[in-house]
């Protein structure tokens, strides 16, 4: 029995080192593994200019608005607000369906649609060939960018008296005032996205022996195209913001005119239902030429 050495006691440091090394890794395992995968996921989510699956970004648009109104109505529906100054969401939507049924709103929608497409497609007409040759041509440029460059920090409500005057209280006015707003922002757009067209197409093509005419009309305006979709979905957003402004002034119909016939009434609930109307019809008309977009450029996808 002298012969078996004796057994060395295992300390306290040793023990908590066995504790780190071994068991101590049975009982963490879970919470370790776990916590790096969320990790790794919330990463791979935000990568820089990383294309999301479309049912995860429809999934994130749809939280963003179940926010949105829900904030709304927990803000109305608060103690000591006022429900005439601000109707949460659902006595705006009844307002809203109001006016279509029982005062005939879907009149002035119709005559506020129809000033927008007229005005912003006058706008276009008159934009397109000269950003096209302001872009192509440097005199040209030179010579109009001159007047349209001042011309774009001009406040378009500014010219409503002159308009008055001018065109009276009919719809000409209403649709010049909206032309203004937008023809010299699309002038100086549709110049850029003509001068982005890569200088290699133009160069090789004149090098093929093209003429100036066709390298304009084969070459540049193919070449641009999409991106004068691009420009003209964004300032047809920017021609709904003036809708307002263009029909409250001497309008007996659209959307404005609605809007304001509710305000010598203090009626709140008709004139959110009409900003959201009028949020909705923008939504409905980007999506359109987004659409239209995909159908005549599918070779950009």
């Amino acid at each position: 029995m002298s012969d078996i050495p004796p057994t060395n006691p295992v300390n306290g440091n040793e023990a908590n080192q066995f504790a780190k090394v071994g068991g101590g890794n049975d009982v963490n395992v879970g919470k370790k593994s776990f916590s790096p995968k969320i990790s790794r996921s919330l990463s791979a989510l935000f990568e820089f200019k990383k294309p999301l699956p479309t049912g995860l970004k429809i999934a994130i648009g749809l939280s963003a608005w179940i926010l949105f109104f829900t904030g709304w109505h927990v803000l109305a529906t608060a103690e000591g607000t006022n429900t005439t100054l601000l109707p949460g969401p659902i006595a705006v939507v009844q307002s809203l369906v109001e006016l279509f049924t029982e005062r005939e709103f879907a009149t002035d929608v119709a005559q506020s649609v129809k000033r927008i497409l007229a005005s912003f497609s006058i706008a276009v007409m008159i934009a397109l060939p000269l950003g096209i040759f302001m872009g192509a041509f440097t005199p040209v440029e030179s010579f109009l960018n001159a007047l349209v460059s001042p011309f774009r920090y001009l406040p378009a409500p500014s010219f409503v008296p002159l308009l008055l005057m001018w065109l009276g209280t009919g719809d000409s006015q209403k649709i010049a005032l909206l032309v203004i707003g937008v023809v010299f922002f699309l002038i100086t757009l549709f110049m850029d996205n003509t001068r982005a067209v890569a200088p290699e197409l133009v160069e090789c093509s004149r090098t093929l022996g093209a003429g100036k005419l066709k390298v304009l009309f084969h070459v540049l305006l193919p070449s641009a195209l999409p991106r004068y979709f691009e420009t003209a979905r964004q300032m047809l957003a920017v021609s709904w913001t003036y809708l307002v402004i263009a029909e409250i002034v001497a309008a007996t119909d659209g959307i404005g005119a609605m809007m304001m016939r509710a305000k010598r009434f203090v009626q709140v609930d008709d004139i959110m239902a009409g900003i959201l109307t009028i949020g909705i019809l923008g939504l409905l008309t980007d999506t359109a030429i987004r659409l239209l977009h995909r159908l005549c450029f599918r070779y950009l996808r």
